[in-house]
């Protein structure tokens, strides 16, 4: 697994980082300044209406490592499917991914191997090199956060700043603090901040947002993560949420090399 292309391996990783944020405003007399628990309610409400998406774009990764773009496909079908693929120059396919709840698929087409086994956290992990469930995974794909946790809980700090309300919550029993811009206008995220022990692990920002089912979903992301000094920046060419008709078509060639994880 060590073997799969580190540039294709970056691409994922910062794939599943992003968060959605703001859309074009709307007349001032219009808002509704909202309380904290309101704001969550809205938010988490609007991740849930999106059961299937469709993007395609480009991602370019920066890190002391690489320097790279590639353009991508991605479909997910809540709550168990994520197909991935990865293309480089002219269209051709460099790797694809399928990942449910219970088994995953890693085809590397270069290598024409594919690596498959059972999913769990730690197969995630060493796929995809981050620490997330299955289903924060589908989340960062559609460019949302899950609030659930934060749905009954107050936020150590919250005001408004102008046009957007600050959110900040602070876990004592890791360190851990993280801070949410949401834009009052139209109740998108956009701007995000991890810190741990007083040093910001990671930070993104979001731009370009089109109303795609009534929700706020980005088409710009920029996300870095400064421990690692690592940036990525996808901008979404195409988007589609909610087609009934949406499928996942995997298909391998029949003398690729199968190894088992």
């Amino acid at each position: 697994m060590k073997n799969i292309s580190t540039g294709i391996l970056l691409i994922l990783l910062y794939l599943l980082v992003s968060f959605n944020g703001c859309v074009p405003s709307k007349p001032t007399e219009e808002t509704e300044i909202l309380p904290s628990e309101r704001l969550i309610s809205k938010l988490e409400s609007n991740r849930r209406k999106i059961s299937s998406f469709e993007g395609s774009g480009t991602i370019t990764v920066k890190s002391r490592e690489l320097n790279t773009s590639a353009t991508f496909n991605v479909t997910l079908i809540k709550p168990d499917s994520i197909s991935l693929t990865i293309m480089g120059p002219f269209g051709i396919e460099l790797a694809q991914s399928l990942v449910t709840k219970d088994e995953f698929k890693f085809y590397d087409a270069l290598q024409n191997t594919v690596y498959e086994g059972a999913t769990s956290e730690d197969v995630l992990k060493n796929i995809f090199r981050i620490d997330l469930s299955f289903s924060d995974m589908m989340d960062a794909f559609i460019g949302s956060v899950n609030l659930t946790k934060h749905l009954y809980k107050q936020p150590t700090k919250y005001l408004v700043d102008g046009d957007q309300y600050v959110l900040t919550y602070v876990d004592s029993s890791n360190g851990e603090i993280t801070n949410y811009k949401v834009d009052v206008k139209e109740l998108g995220i956009t701007d995000y901040q991890l810190s741990k022990n007083g040093n910001v692990i990671l930070d993104g920002k979001y731009s370009n947002f089109n109303d795609v089912e009534n929700v706020a979903v980005p088409y710009s992301i920029e996300v870095r993560n400064r421990r690692e000094d690592q940036l990525v920046t996808i901008q979404y060419k195409r988007i589609k949420a909610n087609n009934q008709n949406v499928s996942i078509d995997f298909k391998l060639p029949g003398d690729a090399t199968v190894i088992k994880w």
